[in-house]
């Protein structure tokens, strides 16, 4: 059965970037040593992994990175530290 992983990165400006991969070592791997020119954590590494979580569904994946990509930081923050009641806090559409 496959796995694939979003990850969230932590980078050297303190900005977030989440992906999806289907091999976090090898993806991990990637960014560090900057073999994609031109991509997001390029120029901001070093960066330190933050955050995962793993889908046996492709598409499940999918759904949480875009899901994630969406938030403010605030609640990007509440998902590391794993302040589940901040996550409530900052939702957008919480009246």
């Amino acid at each position: 059965m496959s796995s694939y992983f979003i990850y969230i990165l932590k980078c050297r400006d303190n900005s977030y970037y989440t992906g999806i991969t289907n091999n976090i070592e090898k993806r991990l791997y990637e960014h560090q040593q900057g073999l994609v020119k031109g991509s997001y954590t390029h120029s901001r590494r070093p960066f330190k992994l933050v955050f995962s979580e793993s889908f046996s569904k492709a598409l499940d994946a999918i759904e949480r990175e875009k899901q994630i990509k969406g938030w403010s930081r605030k609640k990007k923050e509440a998902l590391v530290s794993g302040d589940f009641p901040g996550l409530q806090k900052f939702s957008r559409n919480r009246q």
